[in-house]
C-alpha cells in the first residue's frame, strides 16, 4: 500500500498524498480539489466529505457549483463512488455533462437537506446512477 507520510500542516503533503496510486488521504487534502467533466470542463470544487459514520465509508462529496453555471452558493451532494480520481490534474472526474448538472438536486450554503433521510438519499443516488 502506499501511503502519504510527508508532514506539512495538515499532517500529510498534498502532492505526495495525491500522486496515482495513494490509498489514503486526509479529508483536508480532497478538499478544494476540481471536478470536471469527461470533456475537462470544471464542474466545480470539493467543498466538504460526508462520511458515513455506521460503515466507515464517505458517502458523498460536496460540490460547490463552478461559476460558469450560474449558480451560485449551490452545493451538490455527490455519491463518492460517482467520482473517479483524475491522476493527471490531482482533481477528480464526474461522468456528467455541464447542462445534465444544471438539473441535479442542489442545496444552497445555508439550506442543507437531511442526508440521513432514506427518501433523499434514493434520489440522489438515483440520479447520479444514469
Amino acid at each position: 500500500m502506499n501511503y502519504a507520510t510527508t508532514q506539512s500542516n495538515n499532517g500529510y503533503d498534498t502532492a505526495d498524498a495525491m500522486q496515482a496510486g495513494a490509498t489514503l488521504t486526509s479529508a483536508a487534502t480532497i478538499t478544494g480539489e476540481q471536478v470536471r467533466n469527461l470533456q475537462g470542463e470544471s464542474l466545480g470544487k470539493i467543498q466538504d466529505l460526508m462520511f458515513d459514520i455506521t460503515e466507515g465509508k464517505i458517502r458523498y462529496a460536496i460540490l460547490e457549483s463552478a461559476d460558469f453555471l450560474a449558480m451560485s452558493s449551490r452545493l451538490f451532494a455527490v455519491p463518492w463512488k460517482a467520482l473517479k480520481r483524475d491522476g493527471e490534474s490531482r482533481g477528480f472526474r464526474l461522468d456528467m455533462d455541464t447542462e445534465y448538472l444544471r438539473k441535479a438536486p442542489g442545496f444552497g450554503k445555508d439550506d442543507w437537506p437531511n442526508m440521513a433521510d432514506a427518501a433523499w438519499r434514493a434520489r440522489i443516488d438515483s440520479f447520479y446512477a444514469r
